[in-house]
């Protein structure tokens, strides 16, 4: 019985060897030699502490920040761990009541703001961890913001402009910006070097 029961469990070894640890050290050492910030979470700092990822949404509540599209993630807001859609569809009573109450929070927070609300700023995304927003919702924003920090619109829109990020090759994907990004440029005088 022994005999045949050999190849398969050395098979197993073997294959466990392979596709449990050889296979994942190659792929993590040609990421960390190849793409090193993506494949550390690509983690933003400032003064030597870590403030964030370009890769998961963080919520601003401040009027002087640009905010990003809402979390489907529950209670707590851009939770990696608890990344989901809302699943909720298009004609469901409770998301078209969340999308109203986020719509008039928005015009709270700007009354002035006569532009139509872009959609990603009132429903979530598929992961619920959005870290960009539509070039539509960054102009949305713009005079709320300029206001808030006592700046020319313009200053703003062109930080915007500054730090879009166009579709990959011209034809995948929509511009947008990474709200993380633009709020620390806001908090790292890059406005004023607009001058």
């Amino acid at each position: 019985m022994l005999h045949l029961l050999r190849p398969e469990l050395l098979l197993f070894v073997l294959l466990s060897l392979v596709t449990g640890v050889l296979y994942p050290l190659a792929v993590t050492g040609f990421a960390q030699v190849l793409f090193p910030h993506p494949a550390n979470g690509s983690i933003v700092e400032r003064g030597g502490s870590p403030v964030g990822s370009t890769l998961i949404g963080q919520q601003f509540s401040s009027s002087g920040y640009f905010w990003v599209r809402p979390s489907a993630t529950g209670t707590h807001a851009n939770n990696p761990e608890a990344s989901a859609g809302s699943n909720l569809g298009p004609t469901n009573p409770v998301l078209v009541d969340a999308v109203r109450a986020r719509i008039a929070a928005l015009r709270a927070a700007d009354p002035g703001n006569e532009l139509a609300v872009p959609v990603d700023l009132v429903t979530s995304s598929g992961s619920g961890l959005d870290p960009d927003m539509s070039l539509a919702a960054a102009s949305y924003q713009a005079a709320r913001v300029a206001k808030a920090r006592d700046v020319p619109v313009e200053r703003i829109q062109a930080l915007v402009e500054q730090h879009a990020k166009r579709p990959w090759l011209v034809i995948f994907g929509e511009p947008r910006v990474n709200v993380l990004g633009l709020n620390l440029a806001l908090d790292g005088r890059e406005i004023l070097k607009l001058e």
